[in-house]
């Protein structure tokens, strides 16, 4: 929206120009969610405490966790609202793969809401049954899918990209609608198993977002594309601006949800995240690259996987309980020795995932 006032007064002080510059705009797009997650998160926060949208902790879980029963949730729609007003202010919304972004974040973020709402205001355990909450989640990913399929303009837009290797590149044909909807979905999901504890999850998707922005950068601009032997993707750039919302966002989240949590993320704020995750990774063609940036989102997942289908083929359990971060709290570790450790995993594996930039 500013992009097109400033380019406007531009005609009457040349100054002004310098809102054309995507770099200066996802500076700007960082801040302006920072702010705006420092500003409504006390109201929020105060607003949940008064209508009593308190987590509940179950019974089987470890011990200490007990006494967070009762701290505000549902708080991811303050990284919702504040990466949403980020983007609109300071994105070109001519772009397509901006509506596109955003409209599978506030989708996925919509399924999360009702989750939430049905757990914590109707007071219904179950929140959204599983086979109701997967068929939402199905015909999201599927529409964000289909609309990128069909809105492609170049070849490379619906290829595999193989990282390490410079020319590998395997056309998918509609198979890339599939493969869209696993990619999103999955990661949907993932980062909704690794929200189990304060900071956890959102401080590795600010890492990953942050990489992610790096490539729809360099994408999107036809120099850097060509010298790094990666797919130009006209348009991508403007996806950075997205990208540095999630970072402003939940750097400004963060703040409130840090160990101890004032406020925690929910399904809304969860699997909002992770879907934009996907969704920015498919654009910017780097879906392999995001399951190597967002190996501790894989491994929760996985040990999740490994548990279920052992205690249902042997009737034993690998761990001592699934996801993989209430198994090391159950061995005995601190809560903020394990998020610190899981954050300093995530940061070696964004810098090995920006590595493929140039090992091609």
């Amino acid at each position: 929206m500013l992009l097109y006032i400033t380019d406007f007064l531009s005609q009457y002080y040349s100054g002004f120009n310098v809102f054309q510059y995507l770099t200066l705009r996802i500076i700007l797009g960082v801040l302006t969610a920072l702010i705006i997650a420092f500003l409504v998160g006390p109201v929020m926060i105060r607003k949940l405490q008064y209508h009593q949208v308190g987590q509940p902790i179950r019974d089987d879980g470890p011990q200490t966790h007990l006494v967070k029963a009762g701290t505000p949730t549902m708080g991811g729609a303050l990284i919702l609202v504040a990466m949403a007003v980020s983007t609109l202010l300071w994105a070109d919304l001519a772009n397509r793969f901006v509506w596109i972004v955003l409209l599978t974040t506030a989708m996925f973020g919509a399924i999360g809401f009702v989750d939430d709402y049905r757990k914590l205001i109707k007071q219904n355990p179950e929140g959204l049954r599983a086979k109701e909450k997967y068929g939402y989640q199905t015909a999201a990913g599927f529409i964000t899918a289909i609309l990128l399929y069909l809105s492609a303009q170049s070849p490379a837009e619906t290829q595999l990209l193989i990282p390490f290797f410079k020319d590998v590149a395997i056309e998918l044909g509609p198979w890339f609608i599939i493969f869209v909807y696993l990619v999103i979905v999955g990661s949907s999901n993932a980062v909704n198993l690794t929200d189990g504890l304060d900071g956890l999850a959102i401080m590795p998707t600010v890492l990953v977002g942050g990489a992610l922005g790096l490539f729809a950068y360099l994408t999107g601009n036809v120099n850097f594309a060509e010298y790094l032997s990666i797919p130009y993707i006209a348009g991508a750039g403007e996806v950075a601006i997205f990208c540095g919302a999630i970072v402003g966002a939940g750097l400004g989240f963060l703040w409130f949800n840090a160990y101890p949590a004032q406020v925690f993320m929910g399904d809304v704020g969860a699997l909002a995240l992770g879907a934009a995750l996907g969704v920015v990774a498919v654009i910017v063609r780097q879906e392999l690259v995001l399951f190597i940036m967002g190996g501790v989102f894989v491994i929760e997942t996985l040990s999740v996987v490994i548990q279920v289908l052992s205690f249902k083929l042997t009737g034993k359990r690998v761990f001592r309980m699934a996801p993989l971060h209430h198994h090391f709290e159950l061995k005995g570790w601190p809560e903020p020795r394990i998020i610190v450790r899981f954050w300093i995993i995530t940061v070696i594996l964004v810098l090995f995932g920006l590595a493929t930039l140039k090992i091609r």
